[in-house]
């Protein structure tokens, strides 16, 4: 009778828009009670599914992806970059997902995942927004321009059926060399970082779209990169809590609902190399105990070198993951992997009574976040409107505040000879990695020419470019440079004993123009959309006098010569 009772709730849930309907019929108790009688009627296929979240290769969902979510009953699924083509085609994709899972026994919804973090992190793109990037939200350091950020990024991926952002990212640009989160951070200040993550949050939330702070507990101090290494941070924990931790205190105070774990070691702290995102003590005594975090914590990508718990294999570090206090283990690729890891965790959650527990455990948290979110009454529909995608992305009004934004935040990183004047007869070259800045460099220079070179180009050809530039800039009077990168840096530096002059827009990290003390006029940007370069451009040329700050340490005073 039991059974027949939770299995008539659930399907009326499913053919009322599933759990949208909740708050005409249940209240928080009720809630809990229901969830507490769907954990009691699921099996070890239904537990063991609602922990992971996985990728699919190709622009539709595969057949193997669809057998999982069927036969499995995984939990999520996470939207990569090579999934989208265009942004209707996405939509069906998620309607058809959705539409397979509300056809097993419980009909659980599936969180559909991305990382639309703004600026240089951007998996869904097609006519989605392109933002300035954190970074310029510091730079402007006004957090109702994080929160409108979150707020229209929210809005577009509600659109399109997307119910879970991988954002904000809440890394403290501690080190200059940290290039893997570089402008993906809000500021090199703890509190700063703390005040518009936590503000881009709320306006993230303000869409029903559940937020996920990253990299728990900060991979801001580490110049590695997680995805082929496992950086270490050396600090003490006293630093890590007024440091890193801190907008982790702020965003749990304010509700954040999930948190996702680095593959980052902490070796001062924990005396062994394992990752945080297997580490009991950071998972469980830390984030759970000490900080109060009741929501659900993901780890980040598991096939990444750096989340190498085990030596013994995926599967091992997976279950390691788990026990150690993640709720959910994400793992981009591939179906033979996912079945290795399965079996393994399978026969665990049969053999093992405290993993078991573990599990139900976090499957609990899991249904009570899909419950929160799916029940709203603004909640992100699990089938898009598909004619809504086309009218309504990208946002008009999100087009207007992004413009604005990254004029708000262009600094001035060296301002003795700015801005610059165009003679008539002079000749102007316009250089760098993205088309766009040569495009909107010609709207305002007619008469410059473009040269463009590859962000990063094949190593056999890196001598090639070098030569090949410096040769060609002997034929114009003044160079206007985007550095972007390394390379481009190298590129720009066989400018110094020329007699060109050099104007430099800097985007995404500020800190390369460090080493150019010969650069006498250069503005800073945040974004690569157009709208940065033309904010750029226009701050060169004396449209407008910048405001931004830089909000890196040791530079917010470089532009004032």
């Amino acid at each position: 009778m039991k059974k027949l009772k939770t299995v008539i709730i659930v399907f009326f849930l499913i053919h009322t828009s599933f759990l949208i309907a909740l708050p005409q019929f249940f209240d928080d108790t009720e809630s809990e009670l229901l969830i507490k009688n769907i954990i009691s009627e699921m099996d070890d296929t239904d537990l063991l599914g609602q922990v992971m979240i996985l990728g699919y290769y190709g622009l539709d969902p595969s057949d193997e992806i669809l057998e999982w979510i069927s036969t499995k009953r995984i939990g999520g699924v996470k939207i990569f970059g090579w999934n989208v083509s265009n942004l209707e085609r996405l939509g069906k994709s998620i309607t058809l997902m959705q539409k397979t899972a509300s056809e097993n026994p419980l009909g659980i919804p599936l969180f559909i995942a991305t990382d639309q973090e703004g600026g240089w992190v951007r998996h869904i793109k097609g006519n989605t927004s392109i933002t300035p990037g954190n970074l310029s939200i510091g730079a402007t350091a006004m957090p109702v321009d994080a929160y409108k950020t979150g707020r229209y990024i929210g809005l577009e991926l509600k659109t399109i059926g997307i119910n879970m952002n991988f954002a904000p990212t809440v890394d403290i640009y501690t080190n200059p060399d940290a290039d893997v989160i570089g402008p993906r951070s809000f500021s090199s200040d703890p509190v700063m970082t703390a005040t518009l993550s936590t503000s881009f949050f709320e306006g993230q939330d303000s869409t029903a779209v559940i937020s996920t702070a990253k990299h728990f507990p900060g991979h801001g101090s580490a110049s590695g990169d997680s995805h082929g290494m496992l950086p270490e941070v050396n600090a003490d924990f006293q630093t890590l809590w007024n440091r890193e931790l801190l907008p982790y205190r702020f965003l749990i105070k304010r509700g954040v609902p999930a948190i996702m774990s680095g593959h980052i070691s902490f070796p001062k702290i924990t005396e062994d190399n394992i990752p945080a995102s297997g580490s009991k003590y950071f998972l469980t005594d830390v984030l759970r105990k000490q900080l109060g975090f009741e929501g659900i914590i993901i780890t980040d990508d598991m096939v990444m070198r750096g989340a190498k718990i085990s030596t013994k294999g995926i599967e091992e570090s997976c279950y390691n993951a788990l026990n150690a206090g993640n709720d959910i283990i994400m793992i981009s690729r591939s179906s033979s992997t996912y079945q290795i890891i399965w079996d393994y965790l399978y026969k665990k959650l049969q053999d093992d009574k405290d993993f078991k527990e573990n599990i139900t455990t976090s499957v609990r948290r899991i249904l009570k976040t899909k419950f929160t979110y799916l029940k709203r009454d603004d909640a992100v529909s699990l089938y898009p409107d598909i004619d809504k995608i086309t009218e309504d992305i990208p946002n008009s009004m999100g087009n207007d505040f992004f413009l604005d934004q990254a004029f708000r935040s262009v600094s001035i990183l060296r301002g003795e000879k700015l801005p610059i004047s165009i003679e008539d007869n002079s000749t102007v070259l316009l250089a760098g990695p993205y088309r766009v800045f040569l495009a909107e460099g010609k709207k305002q220079i007619a008469s410059a020419s473009t040269y463009y070179f590859p962000f990063i180009p094949e190593q056999e050809s890196e001598k090639n470019f070098l030569a090949d530039f410096k040769s060609e800039v002997q034929n114009y009077d003044r160079v206007i440079f985007c550095l972007a990168n390394d390379f481009s840096l190298a590129m720009l530096k066989t400018l110094e004993d020329t007699n060109v002059k050099v104007t430099v827009i800097s985007v995404l990290t500020p800190v390369l123009i460090q080493e150019l003390s010969w650069i006498n006029s250069a503005v800073a940007v945040y974004g690569t959309g157009y709208e940065s370069f033309m904010a750029g451009f226009s701050a060169i040329l004396g449209e407008y006098q910048p405001t931004g700050i830089v909000p890196v340490e040791n530079m917010q005073n470089v532009g004032k010569n």
